[in-house]
């Protein structure tokens, strides 16, 4: 078998028009070998020719089982063939056989029409945030990015529960300014899996008129804008940064997603600043009146004035104690009402299990209970002393004896 480069030479000297016996002579080479050169589209390739090993009376066995089951381990694929060799021999050409038995499943090229689809995504950042009980937690990142312009917006929520992730992406909504016809979710359990939606996300969907899609499983391709999205973060944002609260992170990432948001897209050759008024013109508009989202319960207050809001006890102006009182919880506030009057309103905690309370609403139970214990007051003109006589008389007992 020639070399490649007396192949190349073959072929130029015979492009030179030299001989092709001269050519044999020149290069000590049978006349068979340059007609072969010559007559061939390809240079020449060394091929091993295929050796008889102890796998391949098993070859057949085991390629027909990986294409069963791809993923079946080797060591039960050598039990099922009945292997009795080198496990790790085995476990190699298995390597080998596997994935030409997968099953294929092609990924098509995606194309984002202005203002059809928006990828959502959860970013959990690598460093844990400061909480207000001194621990510290790695806490949830919401990210939308619209596909046609790859304009991106954040915030970090509290929890990845479905009362947060609804009142988050509301709020960014409104930072976009339109609601893209088609929300793409991969199978995140607060929003839904499979035909199941989470309690709420119908009617929040069915308000903003736009449509849910869920992702099903191993399709990574149909969400990968923002997923890259969520790598770049890391690589970009993150580097040399330290936070003292969420809301501190939320502030330095807002500031730093307009300057991402500003530089050009190789493969768009734009930047999203620059695409995204294509995507709000086709994108549906806002409704029109606010949105009822995140925690809500009525409930009866109890003796101890505290309502709860996911782990964390909030105190509420103990005179609503045994009243129905409407508790309402955003990404930030807690509020309480009684019959539409507040009757509590604390900044919302993101540690878990901790007891909020307002002084004030310890002063007013201090009160409360004094004049509770106190005894009551007589009033005037009601004598509790009486006289022994009346008994005698309404029992018929005549005077003296």
């Amino acid at each position: 078998m020639i070399t490649l480069e007396d192949w190349a030479l073959i072929r130029r000297l015979a492009g030179e028009g030299v001989a092709k016996a001269q050519i044999a002579t020149r290069l000590g080479i049978s006349r068979t070998t340059v007609y072969a050169a010559l007559a061939s589209d390809s240079p020449p390739k060394y091929e091993r020719m295929a050796a008889v090993t102890s796998f391949t009376p098993f070859e057949a066995r085991v390629k027909e089982l990986l294409r069963e089951t791809p993923e079946m381990p080797a060591t039960v694929l050598a039990e099922r063939v009945g292997w009795s060799g080198s496990i790790r021999w085995f476990r190699d050409n298995v390597k080998r056989l596997r994935p030409e038995q997968r099953r294929i499943d092609p990924a098509d090229r995606l194309i984002w029409e202005p203002g059809d689809a928006a990828q959502w995504d959860l970013w959990f950042q690598p460093r844990k945030i400061p909480l207000e009980d001194g621990t510290a937690k790695l806490l949830p990142v919401l990210v939308i990015t619209p596909a046609h312009s790859r304009f991106i917006v954040g915030r970090m929520i509290p929890t990845r529960k479905t009362e947060d992730l609804l009142l988050g992406s509301w709020e960014l909504l409104q930072q976009i300014g339109a609601v893209p016809r088609r929300f793409i979710w991969d199978n995140e359990p607060g929003i839904g899996r499979g035909p199941r939606r989470a309690e709420g996300v119908a009617s929040f969907m069915g308000t903003l008129a736009a449509k849910l899609v869920l992702l099903p499983p191993r399709d990574p391709e149909s969400k990968g804008i923002v997923e890259r999205r969520n790598g770049w973060f890391e690589t970009s944002f993150m580097p040399g940064r330290s936070f003292a609260s969420p809301g501190d992170f939320n502030e330095q990432f807002t500031d730093w997603l307009q300057i991402a948001n500003a530089r050009t897209v190789r493969t768009l050759q734009a930047s999203p600043e620059q695409r995204i008024n294509a995507d709000r013109a086709a994108m549906l508009p806002l409704p029109p009146v606010p949105l009822h989202l995140g925690w809500r319960n009525r409930i009866r207050l109890g003796r101890d004035y505290y309502v709860r809001v996911d782990t964390n006890d909030y105190s509420v102006d103990p005179r609503a104690v045994g009243r129905l009182v409407d508790v309402s919880a955003e990404l930030d506030r807690v509020r309480v009402r009684a019959d539409g009057r507040l009757v509590a309103e604390h900044t919302r905690v993101w540690a878990r299990g901790m007891t909020i309370t307002d002084p004030a609403h310890l002063q007013t139970a201090k009160t409360l209970r004094e004049q509770f214990r106190a005894p009551r007051p007589v009033a005037a003109g009601d004598d509790l002393v009486r006289d022994l006589a009346d008994y005698d008389r309404a029992f018929g007992i005549g005077g003296g004896f």
